[in-house]
């Protein structure tokens, strides 16, 4: 069962708010000047910095402008910035309906999303429409950089390469869109290579960084700490596992974390959450059926903890397909059992290691 331990720090996630992506408004916000009036725009003082910074931080950039998209992309590229600006939506639409296709394609929550405008107008309509958005005003700009919500805690390497990851992404994504054949073909092209280890030291800031960030694919919400998870890493009673896969667009990064509650006759998975970016991949199932496997190989009992949000109804559905049956539930929380008679096998499509 869940600790009220646990149920204070999943709270607590719920009223934490992470931003993920900042849009950003062009004319008069990103530079001075309105592009289709003014003989020339300038960029905003130090707002080369500010975009350098966020890109570091791991923070994803993309447009919400009133614009020509060729005109206002060529201005972009004129200046050094546009390929800092992931699907950009430059059009006549209103600004909410091009942050809900922003959120939309990046596959995140209105809640993580950042908007920057100059007119009060576009700022009100966007409260009003999307309410879960953090509204800034381009005056505020200058401050961006310091704001809590700016900051995670840990800017790990997968920070780093987060908006490469997300290009390499955009290159999969239109690679399956022209490929003829099934999914399982195209998945047989990609040269997948999906790892999963136990938990080092050097792994633990991109852990807690995976249990503050993953909202959809996460099985409870819990969070834990840097100093938590290195607990549970060193815990003859516990397993802490992260997992990783590359193909031949690049690498993913650290995509799944799994924490594992090990009594002498019954584990309990406590925490099963994997980046939504690899949704598509499978991997969900290579990792339920590798911890089913060694549950059979240790001869003990496997249930797992479920608690529903709003948003992470696709993991309860991995559940019931991984042979998961629902056997109590206090609360909101959900508690399966898996009779591990049947395991399936690692896709003939995706290479698998296991490293300890």
């Amino acid at each position: 069962m869940t600790s009220t331990k646990e149920q204070a720090v999943n709270r607590e996630k719920k009223d934490k708010k992470v931003i993920k992506c900042v849009v950003w408004d062009l004319d008069n916000t990103l530079w001075h000047g309105v592009l289709l009036e003014d003989e020339k725009v300038s960029l905003r003082e130090n707002i080369v910095n500010v975009i350098h910074a966020l890109d570091n931080r791991g923070i994803l950039q993309s447009i919400a402008s009133k614009n020509y998209d060729a005109t206002a992309i060529a201005k972009l590229e004129e200046f050094g910035l546009k390929e800092y600006f992931l699907y950009p939506q430059i059009n006549w639409n209103s600004k909410a309906a091009s942050l809900k296709e922003i959120a939309k394609l990046l596959n995140i929550g209105m809640e993580a999303i950042a908007f920057v405008d100059d007119q009060l107008f576009e700022l009100e309509e966007v409260k009003f429409s999307l309410p879960e958005i953090l509204c800034l005003n381009a005056n505020e700009i200058g401050h961006i950089l310091d704001m809590p919500v700016m900051n995670p805690r840990f800017v790990t390497e997968d920070s780093r390469i987060r908006r490469l990851m997300y290009i390499s992404d955009i290159e999969r994504q239109n690679a399956e869109k022209d490929f003829v054949g099934t999914t399982d073909e195209f998945l047989a092209t990609l040269n997948m290579n999906f790892t999963i280890s136990l938990a080092k030291e050097e792994d633990l800031q991109r852990a807690e960084e995976l249990t503050l960030r993953t909202n959809q694919l996460n099985t409870t919400g819990y969070t834990y700490s840097y100093d938590e998870l290195n607990h549970f890493r060193q815990s003859e009673n516990h397993k802490l596992l992260i997992a990783s896969l590359e193909d031949k667009y690049g690498s993913y990064g650290k995509i799944g974390l799994v924490l594992i509650e090990c009594q002498p006759k019954l584990w309990t998975i406590k925490l099963l959450l994997m980046s939504c970016r690899v949704m598509s991949r499978g991997v969900g199932t290579i990792m339920l059926n590798h911890i089913m496997s060694l549950a059979k190989i240790n001869n003990v009992r496997l249930i797992a903890e479920f608690l529903p949000n709003n948003r992470n109804r696709m993991m309860y559905i991995s559940y019931k397909f991984a042979g998961f049956k629902e056997i109590d539930k206090n609360g909101d929380l959900v508690i399966f059992e898996n009779d591990l008679t049947r395991i399936q096998p690692v896709p003939s499509y995706v290479n698998f290691q296991v490293i300890n």
